[in-house]
């Protein structure tokens, strides 16, 4: 089994990112040995599609799970299409959420917990939709 967490660094020790699509590493760990691997984000730097193109990115690499603070519609249908279990809402470290999702602590999410464009950083230009103060 493979978990991928969102990571703010390259080490069981680093903290969760809460962007999934954005952040710029995860860390795939194996639960039963605790070995990892650091896998930097092609998502980070997208211009648009950051969530789909990680989400992909995740599939590919054979996780069965992701782990992160926030993950948004596009990215949540990919990866449960892709059936992997979506875990969000979650903070510490790689290491403390690892272990929490082995004695299972955490309930996949049905859906996302976050809009689209989630993390898009300030420079990201909305239309005037609703709630807009443009």
């Amino acid at each position: 089994m493979k978990i991928a967490v969102s990571s703010t660094g390259a080490s069981l020790n680093s903290q969760i990112e809460p962007r999934f699509g954005r952040c710029e590493q995860f860390i795939i760990v194996d639960p039963e040995t605790m070995r990892f691997e650091v896998m930097e984000n092609p998502g980070s730097i997208a211009s648009g599609g950051a969530g789909i193109t990680t989400a992909q990115e995740i599939a590919r690499k054979g996780a069965e799970a992701v782990i992160t603070g926030h993950c948004g519609p596009n990215a949540h249908r990919v990866l449960t299409t892709a059936g992997i279990d979506v875990i969000t809402g979650v903070s510490g470290t790689v290491q403390e959420v690892v272990t929490g999702y082995i004695r299972g602590q955490y309930t996949p999410s049905v859906n996302p917990n976050a809009p689209e464009h989630f993390g898009a950083g300030a420079g990201f230009k909305r239309g005037k939709g609703k709630g807009s103060n443009l």
